[in-house]
């Protein structure tokens, strides 16, 4: 004798119930595995075991998964670029801008054109409007390396804009490091 049609439904139902609770289940796991995956592919260039290596590399971990402004000190040479790479896997795993800047290679009168950009004739040999380096990190990270190298006053104006983490256009930027 045939299942009446209310049974049938009431058990179509519990199996679906029953695989949704199971597919929201997979859902979690599978964020949480990728966390890990990403969490020990991290460092995967970085070779050491020291404490003091190990210490760093659990700041950088818990850094790595936030929206912050980080500051690395360290010599010229010590790998400082490496500690900042880790930072572009981001919480959803998902790979961000990784833009790398060497202040020190960049003359004190064309830092502003180089972080900001320009629009097309803001200069003379200005012929087409370009990215700033800013806007090309952007939901990224940028990584200025030897940025002791730059103008005390340079110095200052890019600390008011990582702490205010916004600039209006490339002439007020240009100001900005102009002063």
């Amino acid at each position: 004798m045939p299942q009446p049609s209310f049974q049938r439904r009431d058990a179509l139902e519990k199996a679906f119930e029953e695989i949704k609770t199971l597919k929201d289940q997979l859902y979690k796991e599978n964020i949480a595995l990728r966390e890990e995956i990403d969490k020990t592919s991290m460092f995967d260039e970085i070779v050491g075991s020291s404490e003091p290596l190990r210490r760093v590399l659990t700041q950088v971990a818990k850094v790595a998964v936030t929206d912050s402004t980080v500051l690395i000190l360290g010599e010229t040479g010590t790998g400082k670029e490496m500690i900042a790479r880790p930072s572009t896997g981001g919480p959803s795993g998902q790979n961000r801008a990784f833009i790398r800047v060497n202040c020190a290679a960049i003359p004190p009168n064309l830092i502003a054109s180089e972080l900001f950009g320009h629009e097309k004739g803001a200069f003379t040999g200005a012929t087409q409007r370009r990215l700033g380096r800013f806007e090309l990190a952007d939901g990224g990270t940028i990584f200025l390396d030897e940025i002791g190298e730059l103008p005390g006053e340079t110095q200052s104006a890019l600390l008011r804009v990582l702490q205010e983490r916004e600039f209006e256009g490339w002439e007020a930027a240009s100001q900005l490091l102009s002063t």
